[in-house]
């Protein structure tokens, strides 16, 4: 049973609730202004120790910082270490600053949206959404502790992300580009396969399977600072990859002279690095092709030609990914089968991410809703003139 008691302060008569915690111990409860506020308190506190879902109020008094340690390393634990190095980069750089020396108990939803949006002046959404949910994640862990009730960094308000929009090569430029290029058979590979980088660099002679013409994907290799970490492909799950057949002449020609163990691109030994965006082998090859464009698009225009050719867009290796699914689908490749040869979650996923490139669908079903429609129609009409 609780007992409620008055005591004086510099403010005026307060008034302090005694009660004992789930445990057996006796605590306090102090700073009510009213004898009603401490009586309500009360009576709601032993409810909730009733139905255990009382929270003792010294936990809730823990540092945000001194529970970091343990729920990062549980992310160490659970994430590919390229993914945790941006997981405890967000928790040093922007969480950590703000929220490290504050009681979980005394951070107030206000607080966190009003941070969201300060950071949002000047950081993107995906890094402020990157940080809010490393907040959000050491919070839900104090819950799971008995700490807090509620996590006051649930339900904060981001704005929309807007995607970038994609970009998608034909198969002339694609061809152009590996012939412009240091790796051509990898510009190829990435271009009608859709593997991600660290998929391409750590292919083995061993999983290029010549007879069905499929690439097996078994291994990741990502760069994390300066050290190559070789793990599981992203979704952590094997599969099996086609190929076009004219690619199998260059992947023999990459795997000649290596062990079934060797890497298939470079020298066999090294895992090739992700090249610069702003001076390596890949950005020079698209800006040659660049070159060779606008002076073939001056050439056309001083001609007075009306059908001026395309310059190469600016890309980068990871817009060959997209410009697999835009091949793909183009030559008739079923959602299904593309989820698949992209290593997707889910079949919605790609519907959700490549979603512009199935307008011509819904063009092909107005045109089937219509053509069934006039058959059915000229059906009934058929019938009616006979009777």
């Amino acid at each position: 049973m609780a007992n409620i008691k008055p005591y004086n302060t510099a403010s005026g008569k307060r008034y302090r609730v005694r009660y004992r915690k789930p445990d057996g111990t006796q605590t306090d409860k102090r700073g009510f202004k009213t004898k009603r506020e401490a009586e309500v308190w009360a009576a709601s506190t032993t409810i909730s120790k009733a139905t255990g879902e009382y929270i003792d109020p010294q936990l809730g008094r823990a540092l945000v910082e001194h529970l970091a340690p343990g729920w990062l390393a549980a992310q160490e634990a659970a994430l590919k270490p390229s993914t945790y190095r941006i997981t405890d980069s967000a928790w040093r750089t922007h969480v950590r600053p703000e929220w490290g020396a504050r009681e979980v108990a005394k951070i107030q939803p206000s607080e966190v949206q009003l941070w969201v949006a300060a950071m949002l002046r000047s950081k993107s959404v995906s890094t402020v959404a990157r940080a809010l949910g490393v907040l959000a994640g050491i919070l839900e862990q104090a819950i799971d502790d008995r700490r807090l009730a509620r996590n006051p960094a649930r339900g904060v308000k981001l704005p929309r992300k807007t995607p970038k929009p994609r970009v998608y090569l034909t198969h002339d430029q694609v061809h152009r580009l590996a012939a412009a290029s240091a790796y051509p058979t990898l510009v190829l590979a990435l271009a009608y396969t859709g593997l991600r980088w660290g998929e391409a660099a750590g292919l083995r002679v061993k999983h290029v399977n010549q007879v069905r013409a499929r690439l097996m994907v078994e291994e990741n290799a990502v760069m994390v600072g300066s050290v190559v970490h070789v793990g599981t492909p992203k979704t952590h799950r094997k599969r099996s990859v086609p190929y076009p057949r004219f690619l199998g002449e260059h992947l023999r020609n990459e795997a000649a002279g290596k062990p079934s163990t060797a890497l298939l691109f470079g020298d066999g030994d090294t895992h090739l690095l992700l090249p610069s965006s702003g001076d390596g082998w890949f950005e020079a090859a698209v800006r040659k092709i660049q070159a060779e464009d606008r002076a073939a698009l001056e050439k056309a225009r001083t001609q007075g030609r009306t059908e001026l050719p395309d310059v190469m867009p600016r890309v980068t290796p990871h817009d060959l990914r997209h410009t697999a699914a835009s091949l793909a689908i183009s030559s008739g490749a079923s959602v299904k089968a593309v989820q698949r040869m992209l290593g997707h979650a889910s079949a919605a996923m790609t519907l959700d991410t490549y979603a512009d490139l199935f307008d011509d669908d819904l063009d092909a079903v107005g045109e089937r809703l219509d053509e069934s429609a006039r058959a059915a129609s000229v059906g009934k009409m058929w019938a009616k003139h006979v009777a």
